[in-house]
């Protein structure tokens, strides 16, 4: 049985896919560049500095991506994060690893401002005992910064953790550690796309996998 929960926010703990790729299709818009909602969507669980480099030519991103950045993050917390709502079973989901005795710790593409805004969303505040963010990582996913960060932080191996989120870029980051990942498709993403990115297991949402949990890998040996 793993000892840390390196657990995902955005389309695992929270509904928020749609409503970033929509934040990010605005904001290239105001720029300049006509990207598609499901060209965008394709590349969320990416942090910003990843996600930007797919479609801002590189001789022109030194100069526009502080200010793309500043762009998206001001519609989106003025626009968007209001209407951001927990999965159902999201946090009796965490409630029921740490009644196993499994450590939480977030790891996340997500600032620490926001971070401190899904806490409350969810109400996972008094679960989680450490979170790795955008500002621990040189790069974020899908390199393993950020998981390597989250171990780190809590005191942990990678040979120690299980890791739970919900697009490729999750599956690819925490498994250029060697930890195993289970994949839920509520972020947008397809069963197929999760299992070939190299998720051990896939559920449908937090509740599916409450309701599966006492059969999963977070409890085999």
């Amino acid at each position: 049985m793993p000892e840390v929960l390196l657990s995902d926010i955005d389309g695992t703990l929270v509904d928020s896919n749609a409503l970033h790729a929509e934040a990010w299709r605005r904001t290239f818009e105001h720029f300049g560049i006509q990207i598609g909602l499901d060209e965008a969507w394709r590349q969320i669980g990416k942090g910003g500095d990843q996600l930007i480099r797919v479609f801002v030519s590189e001789i022109n991103r030194n100069r526009l991506q502080p200010e793309i950045e500043a762009f998206r993050k001001q519609i989106f917390h003025r626009d968007y994060m209001p209407k951001i709502v927990s999965f159902a079973k999201s946090r009796e989901l965490l409630v029921r690893v740490k009644e196993c005795g499994i450590k939480i710790a977030l790891a996340t593409s997500s600032d620490e401002a926001d971070i401190a805004i899904y806490k409350r969303i969810v109400g996972m505040d008094d679960l989680v005992e450490q979170s790795a963010t955008s500002d621990d990582a040189t790069e974020s996913k899908p390199n393993p910064d950020i998981f390597a960060a989250a171990l780190k932080k809590i005191g942990i191996r990678s040979n120690q953790a299980i890791a739970l989120g919900d697009t490729p870029y999750d599956a690819s980051a925490a498994g250029k550690l060697g930890i195993p990942v289970v994949g839920l498709t509520c972020g947008g993403w397809k069963r197929d796309d999760l299992i070939e990115a190299g998720c051990i297991e896939v559920y449908q949402d937090p509740a599916d996998l409450l309701l599966h949990f006492d059969s999963s890998a977070f409890l085999k040996q």
